[in-house]
């Protein structure tokens, strides 16, 4: 493989891997949204499952 084609290859490499190693870390800190509490949406049901 001459030069030119070693240089492309790792380039593109690089950025795959760069663009994966970012989105994966701002996966890892994003912020938990807050999720509604089930149980205080069904406050108004009467009936209940057993």
């Amino acid at each position: 493989m001459n030069t030119s084609a070693l240089i492309v290859m790792f380039l593109a490499q690089g950025i795959v891997i760069f663009f994966a190693g970012y989105f994966f870390y701002k996966v890892l800190t994003i912020a938990p949204k807050p999720e509604p509490d089930s149980y205080s949406d069904n406050d108004d049901e009467v009936i209940r499952q057993e």
